[in-house]
């Protein structure tokens, strides 16, 4: 009997011992290109084009100030546009996507499936053979250049909502929204009060694709921004990589590339905390 738990132990042992090498593995693979981007920030042009290093050179602040001074980016402002677009258009996202499947769930209508098969239908189209549309649209009554453009589309998102409605009806129960109605509750406050909290997981699960897909968009923005004061930081680093060749800077390229994803980074981080929580702690408390 000793020999047999003796080998389940040992077994156990090396199931852990794979386990965890593959995840460092992982890790590693992860956390190296970021490594690599930030070497490559303080190296100048001269020493990216001379080859690979692993060793940082001292270039950081002189490839900083150039990024910061370049007469054909504005990177504050372009960090600014960035992040109102792509947090707004994360909230709208997550939001009426949350409320979407809310309806679609807890209301029986007559067309409900076909509603649902609907969305789920158009979810099969790709972003581009839509925003052909939307773009003639948006030049034939002159919409170019508002950030806005950029947020509003961003309530309708069919993969979105599959997510939510999918979680719904893993997580609340019908019995739950009954008890609140007969607590004389109206529709929006139940959603927002009883609904949104047990929906935190997958609201900052979603939040954070949303923010990062909106932020590193760049076929939407190149196409309807081309104003240096409403331009976002994935055109601007376009516009960089674009210069010509007597003003084409790598090491300004890699600094702007640093900057634009430190941001993304520390959303991340906190709305991973806000998925740990919630799913550790439970949204109905007693």
């Amino acid at each position: 009997m000793k020999d047999i738990n003796k080998s389940a132990q040992i077994k156990l042992t090396i199931s852990r011992i794979v386990v965890y090498a593959i995840l460092i593995f992982l890790s590693f693979l992860c956390l190296f290109f970021f490594y690599l981007m930030f070497i490559n920030s303080t190296r100048s042009h001269a020493q990216l084009q001379g080859g690979f290093t692993l060793i940082p050179s001292n270039n950081f602040f002189t490839n900083l100030k150039n990024a910061w001074n370049d007469s054909d980016i504005n990177i504050p402002v372009g960090m600014k546009n960035s992040f109102v677009v792509a947090l707004l258009s994360g909230l709208l996202t997550t939001y009426f996507s949350a409320l979407t499947a809310y309806g679609t769930y807890v209301y029986n209508f007559k067309l409900k499936k076909f509603a649902h098969l609907f969305i789920l239908a158009i979810m099969m189209i790709p972003s581009q053979v839509s925003a052909v549309g939307f773009i003639q649209l948006a030049f034939k009554y002159g919409l170019t250049n508002k950030l806005w453009v950029l947020i509003v589309p961003s309530i309708a998102a069919p993969a979105v909502y599959f997510y939510m409605r999918q979680y719904l009806e893993a997580t609340l129960p019908l019995e739950m929204v009954e008890a609140a109605r007969i607590d004389g509750a109206n529709e929006f406050k139940i959603f927002n009060q009883v609904v949104l909290p047990i929906m935190k997981p997958a609201i900052a699960v979603q939040m954070i694709f949303s923010f990062v897909g909106s932020w590193n968009n760049y076929f939407m923005p190149s196409l309807l921004l081309n104003k240096p004061n409403v331009k976002t930081v994935p055109v601007m680093i376009a516009t960089l990589r674009s210069a010509d060749y007597s003003k084409f800077d790598m090491g300004k390229v890699y600094m702007l590339m640093l900057m634009a994803i430190l941001p993304v980074m520390v959303i991340y981080v906190i709305l991973s905390k806000s998925i740990i929580k919630g799913v550790t702690s439970g949204s109905v408390k007693g």
